[in-house]
């Protein structure tokens, strides 16, 4: 199987991409940057070469700006401008070519549900409101016209995702490891989580089986950020109790802190478990003990 990847550089790229050659398939990461066995593409002049997607198997779309930062006005744009406009690039490729992909996995993130409380959320729950609740409604957006050439498409809102180096998880285990770990505001929000091996083995499968539509990627086993803090505390050997009241996020960290750490996201991945796909970490106390050796 030849497989094409955006975002290939990053946590969840880099890992699929190795995943995918380790079961002798062949991996093109189509990026800015020229490589042997790469893809080149600019997003902004919207050059991607038709011909080098001929006959691709399946492309997994994960580019976008990180969200990680303050998000000034320039920021926020990049962040949109970065997935709708590579997506459409995509979108218009394919249309374009004789022997399109099977199928395509486009990046989303539960930030589509905006901030919904004690909501449980299955892939069939509307937009939220909010930022990232636009920007991942646009997205979905650009990517809808892929099916309509007879490809079939997913849309993989993504959890936090945690893994061993790297990503949210090594930041929460710094801030823990120096005594500052606990409830975040009220500690109530729901956090929707998915280790990095299952996040891999979802997409493989998404990419392997007949899903197509909106996916969530997270675990059955959503917990409250307060839990959530408690049990890396107890794994780490630390406690956690230093909380960290709303106003103080709100203000050091501004819309970004509001959105990723306080807003409430109770997702469950309906799609995925009626499709016969199995967690290897479903728990959140063995995912932990797993990822940092305990």
């Amino acid at each position: 199987m030849r497989v094409g990847i955006t975002g290939v550089s990053g946590l969840i790229g880099s890992a699929l991409a190795d995943d995918l050659r380790a079961g002798g398939h062949e991996v093109m990461g189509i990026s800015r940057r020229e490589a042997a066995d790469g893809i080149v593409w600019d997003v902004a002049a919207g050059n991607l070469d038709p011909a080098a997607l001929e006959g691709v198997d399946a492309v997994v779309h994960l580019a976008g700006e990180s969200i990680q930062g303050r998000w000034t006005a320039a920021k926020k744009q990049r962040i949109l401008r970065s997935r709708v406009d590579s997506t459409e690039l995509l979108a218009s490729t394919i249309a374009s070519l004789d022997q399109p992909p099977r199928v395509v996995v486009c990046g989303s993130a539960m930030g589509y549900y905006g901030d919904r409380g004690e909501e449980v959320l299955t892939e069939s729950a509307a937009a939220g409101t909010g930022f990232l609740a636009d920007v991942t409604r646009a997205w979905e957006e650009a990517a809808a016209p892929i099916a309509d050439h007879g490809v079939r498409l997913c849309t993989a809102r993504t959890s936090i995702v945690l893994a061993e180096n790297g990503g949210a998880l090594a930041r929460m285990r710094t801030i823990t490891r120096a005594y500052v770990g606990g409830p975040l505001g009220s500690g109530r929000q729901f956090w929707s989580w998915i280790t990095l091996d299952d996040e891999i083995a979802a997409l493989r499968f998404l990419i392997d089986s007949e899903v197509e539509g909106a996916v969530n990627l997270a675990t059955p086993n959503p917990v409250r950020q307060r839990e959530f803090a408690k049990r890396l505390a107890s794994v780490l050997g630390r406690p956690a109790v230093v909380p960290a009241p709303s106003v103080v996020i709100r203000t050091a960290l501004g819309e970004m802190g509001r959105a990723l750490l306080l807003d409430s996201t109770r997702l469950q991945p309906s799609v995925l478990l009626e499709a016969g796909f199995t967690f290897e970490s479903p728990d959140l106390d063995a995912a932990l003990g797993l990822l940092l050796g305990a």
